[in-house]
């Protein structure tokens, strides 16, 4: 007797989104074509005061601060020792926050996924909670 599935059937796959591309995706764009959807989301959909916020001025103070702060300011808290690898507004600039140091922290990409996500909606107009 063969053996049965257990649960749901899974969705069938559809085709890309992207004009004349045949490949089959769970999604709504196939790999390739998500990369390139994300990019050409930046470059002409993302906030132009966001642009302007996050320019060449600040990925010099962000390398600036990953390099005089290389290890994550939250695990050094609970005694682990791991790679800064973004830097984090504590205050957003969209709230008033500043490029300065006092409001700046080094993290992981771990941490600061799990601040953001703590924080709220930040694009969307609401205003953030204090993670700490």
């Amino acid at each position: 007797m063969p053996k049965r599935r257990r649960g749901l059937p899974r969705k069938p796959k559809k085709p890309c989104s992207y004009p004349g591309c045949p490949n089959l995706t769970d999604g709504s764009f196939c790999e390739e074509h998500q990369k390139k959807y994300n990019r050409d989301y930046e470059k002409y959909n993302r906030d132009k005061n966001a642009k302007r916020k996050y320019g060449h001025a600040w990925k010099r103070i962000r390398d600036r601060y990953i390099a005089a702060h290389p290890l994550c300011e939250e695990c050094l808290k609970e005694g682990r020792y791991t790679k800064a690898t973004e830097v984090h507004h504590r205050t957003p600039l969209s709230w008033g926050g500043t490029h300065k140091e006092d409001n700046l922290e080094a993290l992981c990409h771990e941490c600061h996924s799990r601040i953001t996500a703590l924080m709220g909606d930040r694009w969307h107009n609401k205003k953030p909670t204090k993670y700490k």
